[in-house]
């Protein structure tokens, strides 16, 4: 489809929309109006409703006090005529003196089996009907027996009398009563005069608000249905009452008091009869009903019984109105918008003829050919776009040129980064946050055994069980963003063997800087472990010899003496008990020097378990106490009872610790001294302090210590320290030194404890 066929479509679109919009506004417009006014007039029609409902009952009202006296009065002259006892008083005289006096029957209602009933009365039907069944008629009777006064809500009260509403007969359902009671305690019954009441339903039907419903409904048509509710009762279970075993519903309990229920939605109409009555605000709402559309209006009157009243308007009457309007209003629309389409599309082919020539030349720069230019001669939009275009094709070219240099740099870098991944002797392994390969190298296959495609999308088993929550540890900080470098650990191959390797764990990020997986670059440091142990071992063979002078001086004393006392036994033939038990001890001490002594100098296979600290330190004090007491230096301790065991290997602890006491040892040699041990908690850390009172260690030495063949002694190797200082990081430990020349030195070594 061509431009100029487009923007024709596009002003006629532009104008069918403008026209839509207007005939849709003044539909809108139009039936909100006429709702509106239809809303008013309902408004206006209950209102009349209420003025005529407030004079009837108010009208009602006066003939109901009315006849509530007349009725007073004729009981109070039936009493004057009666016995006060009741059995002195026959049916036959009740149905004499109810002619005498105008009304229908009279009746006389007495207390008796736990009912208050009716023993005698004009009207043979009336016999032995109770009232424990008649609601607030029972509580009113009881009040009036009591109290000779009725204080209940309903009905009309007087000194020694109450009246209820008028209301179907028990005894005859047919026939509508108005009924009085009185009763002042000079008798031993209530006295009940009633008379027909039917003229109250006349009333209602012919003069009172059913009539002027009629009425209103007749001079309109669009009215379907005009209703009053009571709030009270509707939407509530129907009181319904068995009178002759016939079912009635009361008068004074009714939920449409006037009007015909019709176009029902009882759910619906429920929640807004409320909603009217509680908010006292008119609510409107469209129903469909019975397949007709109707609009239903639910006004609040401001009487004394808060009546709702439902005005239902047949809504189509509305629609057939605003739909002859809207037809004409389209068809004049629908001539406008052929005008419109065909001018539009004369004129779109006048505008966009300079187009033509724009888009040849993107043509040509689409197919790469840049050497023309638009000739500009107008000075409008047309003009700064051909300008524009000419200004797009040069930048396009210079920025061809840019980006095929860009692709070829990036294709080259990209071939670096795979080759140096692939070719490190480091293991490169990708993952995603819950564990699964996502990358890995020729590097993890030559080190862990696994091809990199027997490892993608899973976890890998390369964690030994024992380390599992370590590395869980880590992945945790580093998903958090940490990073964590030279880590050494054990890792296992595909055979199971075990090797130990240097990690570093880093996080990888997207854009919006968020974790989305972990990098791991692990270096397989088993030879240089190796080495390690060897040069531990060296050390410790080392130290075992210096130690030797003075194991060997600390066994030839107690020698001695075991000499001395063999050849004593030799002479006499026998030893006493007493030379035995000085015998002994010294055997024991030799046998804790040499046992230590083997313990130091016998290799010892790596095992880590919970350690006492306290007791490894007792038993390498034991062993050093010959050495030291060659220098003129003795040992104190200070050990803290709180501090928990460790995990470690006791024997490369012994060899740091030895190697450190050795160290302060040699630092006493010319002066002698005193070597504090002391042992504490600290934490989560227990703290080992070694302070000697030394030559001290020179300030620019400190920073040495632990160098690889560093030594300030004539014969030591500068391993030492070293070491130690090994064995304390596999330990997940720390070892640090203070020193002033001239008054000592003090190690310090912290080890974690046992959670």
């Amino acid at each position: 489809m061509s431009i100029k066929v487009k923007l024709s479509l596009l002003i006629s679109l532009i104008a069918t929309i403008i026209l839509a919009l207007n005939i849709s506004i003044y539909y809108y417009s139009s039936k909100n109006e006429m709702e509106n006014s239809l809303r008013q007039e309902m408004l206006t029609i209950a209102k009349q409703i209420g003025t005529n409902l407030d004079a009837a009952e108010k009208s009602m009202r006066l003939m109901e006090s009315i006849i509530g006296e007349k009725l007073r009065t004729v009981a109070i002259s039936a009493q004057s005529a009666l016995d006060p006892r009741i059995e002195n008083v026959g049916n036959e005289q009740l149905a004499e003196l109810s002619r005498k006096l105008g009304v229908d029957h009279i009746s006389l209602w007495k207390r008796g089996d736990g009912d208050i009933k009716v023993f005698r009365s004009s009207d043979p039907k009336e016999l032995n009907m109770g009232s424990n069944t008649m609601d607030y008629w029972y509580r009113a009777f009881n009040q009036l027996l009591d109290d000779r006064q009725v204080t209940i809500e309903q009905g009309q009260k007087l000194d020694h009398y109450w009246s209820g509403p008028y209301q179907y007969a028990s005894s005859d359902p047919d026939r509508v009563h108005k009924w009085g009671y009185y009763y002042d305690g000079t008798t031993d019954y209530i006295i009940n005069p009633y008379v027909n009441a039917q003229v109250f339903l006349d009333y209602e039907n012919k003069i009172g608000t059913n009539a002027l419903i009629r009425s209103v409904m007749s001079g309109n048509e669009g009215i379907l249905a005009i209703t009053g509710f009571d709030p009270k009762f509707f939407g509530k279970p129907e009181i319904v009452k068995l009178k002759k075993g016939r079912p009635v519903r009361n008068l004074d309990v009714r939920d449409v008091p006037f009007g015909v229920y019709a176009y029902a939605d009882k759910e619906q109409d429920v929640e807004f009869v409320l909603r009217a009555a509680g908010t006292g605000e008119v609510s409107t709402a469209r129903f469909k009903i019975d397949g007709k559309e109707v609009i239903k209006s639910f006004i609040p009157l401001q009487n004394e019984k808060h009546y709702v009243v439902s005005v239902i308007f047949d809504y189509g009457s509305i629609k057939e109105a605003l739909n002859r309007q809207l037809f004409l209003l389209m068809f004049i629309s629908a001539g406008l918008l052929v005008l419109v389409w065909t001018t539009s599309y004369f004129i779109s082919g006048a505008m966009i003829r300079p187009l033509r020539h724009i888009v040849d030349y993107v043509n040509e720069i689409a197919v790469g050919r840049f050497g023309r230019k638009i000739e500009t001669r107008a000075r409008d939009e047309l003009g700064t776009l051909s300008l524009r275009v000419n200004a797009m094709a040069d930048n396009l070219q210079t920025y061809m040129g840019k980006l095929q240099d860009s692709a070829e740099e990036l294709r080259s870098t990209k071939e670096y980064l795979e080759s140096f991944v692939n070719h490190t002797s480091d293991a490169i392994l990708v993952t995603d946050l819950q564990g699964a390969v996502k990358q890995a190298n020729q590097a993890f296959g030559a080190i862990y055994g696994w091809s990199p495609e027997d490892v993608l999308g899973r976890e890998p088993s390369i964690i030994p069980d024992e380390l599992k929550p370590e590395n869980e540890a880590i992945r945790v900080r580093v998903a958090t963003g940490e990073s964590v470098t030279g880590f050494e650990t054990v890792r296992l191959a595909k055979d199971g063997s075990r090797i130990d390797v240097s990690i570093t764990v880093s996080p990888i990020r997207n854009e919006r800087g968020e974790v989305v997986a972990i990098a791991e670059i692990s270096r397989n440091i088993t030879a240089r472990k190796q080495t390690e142990e060897v040069i531990r071992r060296t050390e410790k063979l080392s130290v075992i010899g210096q130690l030797a002078a003075g194991v060997a001086h600390e066994i030839r004393n107690p020698l001695t003496t075991l000499r001395g006392f063999v050849q004593l036994g030799q002479k006499q033939g026998s030893l006493s008990n007493a030379y035995l038990d000085i015998m002994l001890p010294e055997l024991e001490r030799i046998n804790l020097i040499v046992s230590e002594f083997l313990v130091l100098s016998k290799p010892q296979i790596s095992q880590f378990r919970p350690t006492e600290l306290s007791e490894l330190l007792f038993d390498l004090i034991s062993l050093l106490e010959p050495q030291a007491s060659l220098v003129n230096v003795h040992f104190r301790t200070s050990f803290a009872d709180n501090v928990p065991p460790i995990v470690c290997d006791g024997n490369q602890l012994k060899q740091v610790f030895m190697n450190v006491i050795k160290n302060s040892l040699e630092a006493m040699e010319e002066n002698g001294g005193e070597i504090t041990i002391d042992l504490a908690c600290d934490g989560a850390s227990a703290v080992i302090r070694v302070a000697d009172q030394g030559r001290g260690i020179a300030k620019e030495h400190l920073t040495r210590l632990g160098e690889p063949f560093f030594t300030s002694k004539a014969s030591g190797n500068g391993l030492g320290l070293m070491v130690s200082q090994r064995i304390i990081a596999n330990h997940k430990g720390k070892m640090s030194f203070s020193s002033k020349p001239g008054i000592g030195t003090c190690v310090e070594i912290r080890l974690p404890v046992v959670a």
